[in-house]
């Protein structure tokens, strides 16, 4: 039975990234068998003519990293989660105490993730969840008919007023800004 390996590779953010990286990694003889954001399989063993160094170099050239170290991959799994989270949240109206949450899914004490975090990425992790939210909230207000207050109750926000200032504060804009691009989209659709 053949091994799959996963390699895990920070900066992928569309198809074209992976359409990039099938493309370059298949040139150095990797026998991939799929890619997704983040995350390349492949067949067996690295090739004895490739090795980390040689997968780095090719990923730098379009900008992505290769995640080696633990607390870089740990980071990587954290913005999984969180992102999961939000979406479970959204989906079944439950609040998600993300503490609590990251905590039992990743094995280890939230004030230690939470200072990985902030070393690896420069934010604290509760700003980086608070932003995964406010996107979140843009993307509901642009592409959905929905209003602040269904969104509100489904992201679990204490009230629309909080979640109000919370999206200005964020991106600059008020609701109506989003919700006219929206407006916009249909127009010119």
């Amino acid at each position: 039975m053949q091994v799959i390996n996963r390699l895990q590779i920070k900066g992928m953010v569309c198809t074209r990234c992976i359409a990039i990286l099938f493309e370059e990694l298949s040139l150095i003889d990797l026998e991939i068998t799929s890619i997704k954001l983040g995350e390349v399989f492949f067949k067996g063993q690295l090739p004895q003519n490739v090795d980390e160094n040689r997968i780095q170099s090719v990923l730098q050239k379009y900008g992505f990293e290769l995640l080696s170290d633990k607390k870089l991959l740990l980071v990587a799994r954290m913005k999984d989660l969180i992102k999961a989270g939000i979406d479970l949240q959204s989906e079944t109206r439950d609040n998600i105490k993300f503490s609590e949450y990251l905590s039992a899914a990743l094995h280890k004490d939230y004030n230690y993730l939470s200072a990985v975090f902030s070393d690896c990425e420069g934010i604290t992790l509760e700003k980086y969840i608070i932003t995964q939210r406010i996107l979140k909230v843009k993307d509901e207000l642009i592409n959905t008919d929905k209003s602040l207050t269904e969104i509100s109750d489904e992201l679990g926000y204490s009230s629309v007023s909080h979640l109000s200032r919370q999206l200005k504060a964020y991106t600059g804009f008020d609701t109506y800004h989003f919700k006219n691009l929206r407006k916009n989209n249909i127009i010119s659709a």
